[in-house]
């Protein structure tokens, strides 16, 4: 019987076996891990990405209207191509500074996302009376693929800021 033991001991047919059996959950984990990670990390570039575009093709005009504004959003919307986009929100504000420096809105378009509220009070003191900004916020929600098992979605933000190209402001043309 001690020989039948101390042959199991120095046996290392199985051992790789169970080497694999032992490490394959936790290196395809990872993998899934990374894999979520770094579709985050395109999300996210995806999201500042948009908010650019947005705030560039607004800044490039004097006055714009409803169409203009929708082919804005569709613009935005392929900066995240080839990921679906029913989770993308835009808010776009166009401000005008008064005599004291604090903005005042000319218009605003929100889409699929809450107003960002703050986006005004963040340029106070940013303009002299008459001068004009973009703020453009975007917000993109990510489910991770593998591991929104283990954690919430996330909330991708983001506000970008210009001025007008053409002009101080970017009017509204009714």
């Amino acid at each position: 019987m001690i020989n039948i033991i101390k042959k199991y001991l120095r046996d290392e047919d199985a051992t790789a076996f169970v080497e694999a059996a032992l490490l394959i959950p936790v290196l395809t984990t990872l993998l899934m891990g990374v894999f979520d990670l770094g579709s985050g990390i395109v999300i996210n570039q995806k999201t500042i990405s948009a908010s650019q575009v947005a705030a560039d093709l607004v800044a490039r005009v004097k006055t714009i209207d409803q169409a203009m504004v929708d082919d804005i959003v569709v613009a935005s919307e392929l900066a995240f191509d080839p990921y679906d986009t029913s989770s993308f929100g835009i808010d776009i504000i166009s401000v005008e500074f008064d005599d004291e420096g604090y903005p005042v809105q000319l218009w605003r378009d929100t889409r699929n996302m809450p107003q960002n509220n703050n986006a005004l009070d963040s340029t106070i003191g940013l303009g002299e009376e008459g001068e004009g900004m973009i703020i453009v916020s975007t917000r993109f929600t990510y489910l991770p693929y593998f591991t929104h098992l283990f954690t919430n979605e996330f909330n991708m933000e983001e506000v970008a800021f210009t001025r007008g190209r053409r002009s101080k402001t970017v009017r509204w043309d009714d």
